[in-house]
């Protein structure tokens, strides 16, 4: 498996990720997907030869917060360590910030899931979130 940047956005491969994985809220309104993409601080891509596996796309500033906005691996290639890897990489690029902060379905295997990667829920650090939608 190769991480490597997303930097040709390929809407039919895009939007057979987001829809094998169910996400099609967010194919209901291509335009506004590429734009997300184009304007995310990074793209990144898992690949098997040319074979798309998933990807994970981060905003922010890089310096003091990234937030991780989509992380997304086909059907088929879950629970083979490529959402791992993706994350890993995100990590390690930004290791030096202070908030890597990320929303998720509140199921056990979500949440066990970023517990290994060292995330805590924000109510074990006492904070809570708040969105607007």
């Amino acid at each position: 498996m190769e991480i490597k940047e997303y930097k040709d956005y390929k809407e039919a491969e895009i939007l057979r990720l987001y829809t094998e994985v169910g996400w099609t809220a967010y194919t209901e309104d291509m335009t506004a997907l590429r734009q997300g993409y184009e304007h995310s601080l990074l793209v990144l891509a898992a690949y098997e030869n040319d074979e798309l596996l998933g990807i994970i796309r981060v905003v922010g500033d890089g310096f003091t917060i990234v937030f991780v906005q989509d992380i997304l691996v086909f059907p088929k290639k879950q629970r083979q360590g490529v959402g791992t890897a993706l994350l890993q990489a995100v990590l390690d690029r930004y290791s030096d910030v202070r908030q890597i902060e990320l929303t998720t379905d509140n199921t056990p295997k979500t949440v066990a899931f970023y517990k290994s990667l060292g995330f805590s829920a924000f109510e074990e650090i006492g904070c809570c979130g708040f969105i607007r939608c």
